[in-house]
């Protein structure tokens, strides 16, 4: 067999180099910011064929959905028909499975292709690197579970996006901007010159929004999140310093609203209500757990202290089990000591948006105790249309969801706090005599 040479039949553009180098010096994280056709993915893959014979383990390229990796990265080809897998060159393959989107290399590396939309699937696996591609897009608590496998093996990280608003990936990478351990870089179409202006001009003829223009091309964050629900009212509460710090007050009663999970994350907001004010100091979320796990939440730690008031929970937890004839309303009301108030059914799914975006205006929101809840407010979006090519009326059913929907119950129970319905006395704990853990 001829020698090969990695990269193969490719190299790093001038504005590429640099991460490129990044990493071939040993470089463990790097969060970079490159404009729409910038090569982003085709650099992954070039970064995984070459990294994958210099240290032997197993290589993820991930996509915010597995359906995306297939189409983007397993199926993607370059503008002149170059399939991107070609620069896996077949001599070092041993095995390909394209159900499963793996390639097994001879010296005992494995490439493989996931995606983030089933985090937990992830778990048990050993990656020693892993390309976040679409990271803007993607949920980010993904990376909360990879984590830890890089540190204890000493794998390497690259995040690569175009902005979508002041989310979780701006997040990251503003402090990998301040951090002398990662490499961070952001490159518009100005510092690349890899799209002609005429190509830009004929998008903005075709009908491509000015702000998105500026967001694909000029890597600017700040263009709303496209099709998301509460972008404007999330980037007021940023400008007016309302994402802040949230103190609990003790004076003040403290609400729950709740989303119940069955197959997915159960998500808690943590608000006090003061005159026009909705204070909101903390927020949980967890899955694949029962009712008692989150009535434990409630007095743990710092939340011991909490003098709880209201808690709004969905209107079908009144719905009664199969198997034990029992409503989830009677299991925290009569086995757990929490005494629910029903958040009535909405019309349509728009009703509750409205009254999110109603009460938003006048939300104060805890920077820490509520970053993953704010995360969801961000990102909680439309549903795309592949085929049509179009934003449907549906909000998409993501890791987003839960937490929005649960802030549902925050804007109801401030709106009837505002109409006087909720000023009488309130029980001062949410755990009362019945409370298992006493």
């Amino acid at each position: 067999m001829s020698k090969i040479t990695l990269p193969f039949d490719w190299e790093p553009r001038d504005y590429q180099y640099p991460v490129w180098k990044y990493f071939m010096d040993g470089g463990k994280r790097a969060s970079i910011v490159w404009h729409r056709r910038a090569g982003k993915d085709l650099a992954a893959i070039n970064l995984i064929a070459t990294m994958s014979h210099m240290r032997v383990g197993t290589y993820w390229h991930m996509l915010p959905t597995y359906k995306q990796g297939r189409k983007i990265v397993w199926n993607g080809a370059t503008k002149t028909g170059r399939k991107f897998l070609s620069h896996i060159p077949n001599p070092l393959i041993e095995s390909s499975n394209s159900t499963e989107m793996t390639i097994k290399l001879k010296n005992g590396s494995l490439y493989q292709v996931v995606g983030a939309d089933d985090p937990d699937s992830l778990v048990g696996s050993n990656p020693i690197g892993v390309v976040f591609s679409e990271w803007s897009l993607m949920n980010p608590h993904v990376f909360d579970l990879i984590r830890p496998i890089l540190s204890e093996n000493d794998g390497w990280a690259l995040f690569i996006f175009t902005p979508r608003g002041h989310n979780f990936a701006k997040d990251l990478h503003d402090k990998a901007a301040d951090n002398p351990k990662w490499f961070s870089q952001t490159l518009t179409v100005d510092d690349t010159h890899a799209v002609k202006p005429e190509a830009i001009q004929d998008d903005r003829d075709t009908g491509m929004a000015e702000a998105l223009i500026q967001q694909e091309y000029w890597c600017s964050f700040e263009a709303p999140i496209e099709g998301a629900y509460y972008s404007s009212q999330m980037i007021r509460m940023a400008e007016d310093n309302r994402i802040t710090n949230v103190p609990h007050e003790p004076l003040l009663e403290v609400h729950t609203a709740w989303d119940l999970g069955v197959r997915d994350s159960t998500a808690i907001w943590f608000f006090q209500l003061h005159n026009k004010e909705v204070r909101i100091i903390d927020y949980y979320e967890n899955s694949g757990e029962g009712l008692p796990f989150y009535a434990k939440r409630l007095t743990d730690k710092h939340r011991a202290d909490y003098r709880y008031g209201k808690h709004y929970l969905p209107h079908d937890i009144k719905v009664r089990e199969m198997g034990t004839g029992k409503s989830r309303f009677e299991t925290l009301k009569k086995d757990l000591g929490i005494r629910p108030t029903i958040v009535p059914k909405v019309e349509s799914v728009h009703d509750r948006i409205d009254d999110v975006r109603n009460v938003l205006p006048s939300v104060w929101i805890d920077k820490t105790r509520c970053e993953r809840g704010i995360q969801c407010l961000r990102s909680y979006r439309k549903k795309y249309d592949e085929q049509l090519q179009t934003w449907s009326a549906e909000p998409l059913h993501d890791w987003a969801s839960n937490g929005a929907d649960a802030f549902g119950g925050v804007a109801y129970g401030a709106t009837k706090y505002r109409r006087g319905d909720s000023r009488q006395k309130l029980p001062t704990k949410a755990i009362d005599k019945y409370d298992i853990f006493a």
